[in-house]
């Protein structure tokens, strides 16, 4: 008898073990999220907006006589600019930016265009939960700076360093890759010593 029940068991065993091989595999679950609800990561973006001078010195008055040396007054126009950066995790991004703008000031003094390139760093300090949990609506703070360049030469300045700072809002869409915001900034020209503020909407790309 133990000898029969030994040979079933060896025989039952290489059976089992074939069963278990031959068994098919469970299939996902196609209920499973399949792709992240906010992409974070390699950005691109894109802004547009307003920027207004509340005063526009004159660098240079022998060449510009009817600018006057006390200037323009305020000066307005629009702004557009580019970013291409990074998230570091989900609160804190770096990012190169570019902008560029026209600025019209009194008649006397005219128009003249404004030209940056800098560093942008944000933070966000408040965030909101979808229900399904993910984290679509943040208020944050930015600071960038830049290198700036005037044109015509001497009206408003040559070379300055422009910095800008202030809150945003920004809202990641249901479609993944793209998010919308809008910003409102500080401004100043630390050489013009001309201070004003900026504000733009803002759309973002994540790869």
């Amino acid at each position: 008898m133990k000898r029969t029940l030994a040979a079933l068991v060896a025989v039952a065993l290489p059976l089992l073990a074939m069963g278990e091989e031959a068994a098919p595999q469970l299939q996902e679950d196609p209920r499973a999220a399949k792709f992240r609800d906010v992409e974070r990561g390699f950005f691109i973006g894109f802004e547009a907006g307003y920027l207004g001078l509340f005063d526009t010195p004159t660098e240079d008055p022998v060449k510009f006589p009817y600018a006057g040396e006390s200037g323009g007054g305020r000066a307005g126009g629009i702004l557009v600019g580019a970013q291409v950066g990074l998230d570091l995790g989900t609160r804190l991004s770096l990012a190169l930016v570019a902008q560029g703008g026209n600025q019209r000031a009194s008649v006397s003094y005219g128009a003249f265009s404004l030209l940056s390139a800098g560093l942008d760093a944000r933070y966000a300090i408040w965030g909101k939960k979808d229900r399904n949990d993910w984290e679509r609506f943040y208020l944050y703070l930015h600071g960038r700076g830049g290198y700036a360049r005037t044109y015509p030469k001497g009206l408003f300045g040559t070379s300055d360093l422009i910095v800008q700072a202030g809150p945003g809002v920004e809202y990641f869409t249901k479609l993944r890759h793209f998010s919308i915001g809008l910003a409102t900034d500080l401004v100043y020209a630390t050489k013009a010593k001309a201070s004003g503020v900026a504000v733009y909407p803002t759309v973002r790309y994540t790869f």
